[in-house]
C-alpha cells in the first residue's frame, strides 16, 4: 500500500497534469498534498482506487447534494442553468463573492463538516465515466457499417449507465463536415480533420444493448449524482450535456444488462444479430482489463467471428491497451478509432483516426484494411 507521502506525491503530480484542463482542481491538489489530514482520506480506499479523482470525486458528489454551500461558488458547474436540482441556487446565492478567492479554505470546511459522508463514498466507490461524447467517433463508423450491411444491431461493453446507446437521439454537428441527426436535447460537436466520411443520415440502429459488471441505473437519484460527480467541474459543458443525456435516458429507456464482458459476450452477441448486423463498442473501459483479460475478451470476438460476419468498434488508448489487435505503436497515449470486421470467418483490422477521449475532436486516417 502507498504511504501518506507517496499519496501527497500523487496530488501534487496531478495538480501539474490538470492546471491547464482542470485549473480547480489543480489548485485544489497543491494545497491537499501539503495537508496531511485530507491526503490520509485516500488510504481507507481499495490500493488500485487511491488517486486524486477519488477524493474529488466523493467530495463532489456530497456538494451536489448541498449545493447552497459556500464551496459550490467555486465549482463552475454549479454556476449557470445546467442541472435543474442546483441551478440557480448557490451561484445566486453568493452572487458577488470574489470567483477568485482560494478554494481550498471552503473545501477544507466542507469536508470537515462531511467528513464521515466523504470517508464512506472513498472506501466504497469507484470513478466511473459515460462519456456521450464518444458517440460522436462511433457515429462515421457506425454509418460506413450501415452502407456495406444495412441494418445494425449495437452492444456496448462497459456501458455504464448506457447513455452511448442513445446514438441515435443525440444530434451532431462536424466542423467541417455539418449536421447530422436532430433535433435533440443533447448536441455533441466535433471538430474535424483528413475529411472523414460524414454521414447525411443517421445510420438504421434495430437494437442497442449495454454489458456492465455494475451498471448505473438511470432512475436511481444516487447512482446518477455519482456518475454525475465523477465529472471534473471546470468541464461545465461535459457535465451539462452528461445531466442532459440522464434526462433523455429516463425519457426513451436504454437497455442495460448486467453480466460479464467475457462470459456473457456470446449470448449477447448473437442476439443482436437476431436484429441486425452485430457491432460491439468499446471506449475507454478495456483499460481496466488486465492484458491476460484482454486477450481473453480479443478471442471471444474471434471465435465469434469465426461463427457469423461481425464487427467491433475500438476507441481505445493503444499505451493502455496491449493485445489489442490495433495498429498503433505500443506507447501510443493518443485515443485510436479502430474498425474490427469478421467477414466469412476471415478478420480485417482499419485504423480510422485518433480522437480526443472525450470526442471534441476527430482526426481521419482510414487506412488500408489489414488481414
Amino acid at each position: 500500500m502507498p504511504s501518506v507521502d507517496e499519496l501527497a506525491l500523487r496530488f501534487r503530480q496531478f495538480s501539474g497534469t490538470t492546471s491547464s484542463r482542470a485549473p480547480l482542481y489543480s489548485r485544489l491538489s497543491r494545497s491537499i498534498a501539503d495537508d496531511r489530514h485530507l491526503v490520509e482520506l485516500l488510504t481507507v480506499a481499495p490500493e488500485q482506487q487511491q488517486l486524486p479523482v477519488l477524493l474529488f470525486a466523493a467530495v463532489h458528489h456530497v456538494l451536489l447534494a448541498n449545493p447552497d454551500d459556500e464551496l459550490a461558488l467555486h465549482y463552475p458547474n454549479f454556476a449557470g442553468t445546467a442541472h435543474d436540482d442546483f441551478a440557480g441556487t448557490a451561484h445566486d446565492h453568493f452572487a458577488g463573492t470574489a470567483h477568485d478567492a482560494d478554494p481550498f479554505g471552503a473545501f477544507t470546511r466542507f469536508v470537515a463538516a462531511h467528513a464521515d459522508e466523504v470517508r464512506s463514498l472513498v472506501a466504497t466507490r469507484s470513478t466511473q465515466t459515460n462519456e456521450v461524447g464518444r458517440c460522436a467517433q462511433f457515429l462515421v463508423p457506425m454509418a460506413l457499417l450501415h452502407a456495406e450491411r444495412g441494418q445494425l444491431a449495437m452492444l456496448d461493453v462497459g456501458t455504464s449507465a448506457g447513455l452511448n446507446l442513445l446514438l441515435p437521439h443525440f444530434a451532431y454537428g462536424y466542423e467541417p463536415g455539418g449536421d447530422v441527426g436532430g433535433p435533440s436535447t443533447v448536441h455533441l460537436h466535433c471538430s474535424t480533420r483528413g475529411g472523414p466520411p460524414i454521414p447525411v443520415a443517421m445510420p438504421l440502429l434495430a437494437a442497442s444493448i449495454g454489458l456492465d459488471r455494475e451498471p448505473v441505473d438511470v432512475h436511481d437519484d444516487e447512482s446518477v449524482r455519482w456518475l454525475e460527480a465523477c465529472v471534473w467541474p471546470d468541464q461545465a459543458d461535459r457535465f451539462a450535456r452528461l445531466v442532459a443525456a440522464i434526462a433523455l435516458a429516463r425519457e426513451v429507456g436504454v437497455d442495460v444488462r448486467t453480466g460479464d464482458a467475457i462470459t456473457d459476450l456470446a449470448a449477447l452477441v448473437h442476439e443482436a444479430a437476431t436484429h441486425g448486423h452485430p457491432v460491439v463498442t468499446n471506449s475507454w473501459v478495456l483499460s481496466y482489463f488486465t492484458t491476460e483479460q484482454r486477450v481473453r475478451y480479443v478471442d471471444a470476438l474471434d471465435a465469434l467471428g469465426r461463427e457469423a460476419d461481425l464487427s467491433w468498434i475500438i476507441a481505445e488508448s493503444p499505451a493502455q491497451t496491449p493485445g489489442l489487435p490495433v495498429p498503433a505503436s505500443a506507447d501510443e497515449q493518443s485515443t485510436v478509432l479502430t474498425l474490427v470486421r469478421w467477414r466469412h470467418s476471415r478478420r480485417t483490422v482499419q485504423r480510422l483516426a485518433t480522437t480526443h477521449p472525450h470526442g471534441f475532436w476527430l482526426h481521419w486516417e482510414g487506412s488500408a484494411v489489414l488481414g
